[in-house]
């Protein structure tokens, strides 16, 4: 049965009143609503605490998608399997590690005025807590940190709005242009895709967590070009 994935909707929802559907193989706690993200497209799963009934805590160290295909069902991974006491029907309250989700965000977002900088096909992509980076197909191309660091501030200081829509699959597969990277697809076969905008400078498919607006991420700046292949270049950003 799919999970009702809260932070799609609303990433800045903390916890949440939850019923476990299910444990899988592995131990994972399946929930019919969450306020976790599952790792996906760069972005690590989050952190947090599952309370239970009787008050026992149980701490989450990572969440996953069980069908990464769809990703429409997430499990709760526990630091802690053995101590995992739970049965189908049993209410939880779910709470998420929420300075590793802000900082997550910000990051993510920062890299989508990154790819909007650097207009080349992702060749993939990391999305750290102090740092992230974006790998580009870029022939010589001579990018200079300085000036990526500029157009991105200037994006940061323009206050533009982040705002989700949806699109039918249909909808997606006429316009491929909205697809940047080449390594992760987005989702389909639910019938509906998710775009996350940034009013003025980006739009592309994308199921993480982002800000509301640009200026909440802060200071960042580029840190490292590397040269990875032949057409391949790294470029790596961190909070300043």
């Amino acid at each position: 049965m799919p999970t009702d994935l809260l932070f799609r909707e609303d990433a800045y929802l903390k916890e949440c009143s939850a019923t476990v559907l299910g444990i899988t193989e592995q131990g994972g706690i399946v929930l019919d609503r969450t306020v976790f993200y599952a790792t996906s497209g760069g972005q690590p799963g989050d952190h947090g605490v599952l309370t239970t009934r009787t008050g026992d805590a149980i701490l989450i160290s990572t969440t996953v998608y069980t069908d990464p295909a769809t990703k429409t069902e997430i499990a709760h991974i526990p630091a802690d399997a053995a101590a995992t006491q739970l049965a189908i029907g049993d209410p939880v309250h779910a709470l998420i590690d929420w300075d590793q989700r802000y900082k997550l965000m910000r990051m993510h977002t920062a890299l989508h005025l990154l790819s909007a900088v650097l207009p080349y096909p992702v060749t993939g992509g990391s999305i750290g807590t102090n740092e992230g980076r974006l790998d580009f197909d870029i022939p010589e191309a001579g990018l200079d940190k300085d000036e990526i660091s500029a157009r991105i501030a200037g994006m940061i200081k323009a206050d533009a709005e982040v705002r989700a829509n949806w699109i039918t699959d249909e909808e997606l597969a006429a316009n491929p242009g909205l697809v940047k990277t080449m390594s992760v697809k987005p989702p389909m076969g639910t019938g509906r895709v998710r775009l996350i905008e940034i009013v003025g400078y980006d739009l592309q498919p994308c199921g993480g967590t982002h800000v509301r607006s640009t200026r909440e991420i802060g200071a960042v700046k580029a840190t490292q070009v590397e040269k990875k292949g032949k057409l391949n270049r790294r470029v790596r950003l961190a909070f300043a």
